[in-house]
C-alpha cells in the first residue's frame, strides 16, 4: 500500500470520526445526557479531522454560536488548507523539477 493511499484512507477515517463525534455531542446535548468535551472535539480536527468537524458542524447545527470554539475550529481548519496547498505546491514543484532533471 503507498504511503498516499495510507495518507488518503487516514483522512477519510478522522474527518469520518469527526463528524460522528459531533453527531453523538449534538444527541447528548438535546438528550441532557453527557458530553463530549470542547477540547476533545477540537483535538480530533486539529489531527486531520477539520473539515468532517466543519461539515457536522454546518449540516447538525451544533456549536455554531459557541466562541470562542467556532473560531478555533475555524484557524484548525484554515491552518490545514494553508498546509494542503503548500504540499501541493512542493509536490507539483518536484515533479516539475524531476522532469527538468530528466529522472
Amino acid at each position: 500500500m503507498t504511503s498516499q493511499l495510507l495518507a488518503i484512507l487516514y483522512l477519510i477515517a478522522i474527518n469520518g470520526a469527526a463528524f460522528w463525534l459531533f453527531s453523538v455531542d449534538k444527541r447528548a446535548a438535546i438528550s441532557g445526557l453527557r458530553r463530549i468535551p470542547e477540547d476533545r472535539l477540537l483535538a480530533v480536527a486539529f489531527l486531520g479531522g477539520s473539515v468532517g468537524a466543519k461539515i457536522g458542524q454546518l449540516m447538525l447545527r451544533h456549536k455554531i454560536r459557541k466562541e470562542p470554539f467556532r473560531q478555533q475550529l475555524n484557524g484548525i481548519l484554515a491552518v490545514q488548507i494553508v498546509a494542503m496547498a503548500a504540499a501541493y505546491a512542493l509536490w507539483m514543484l518536484k515533479r516539475d523539477m524531476i522532469a527538468v532533471i530528466g529522472g
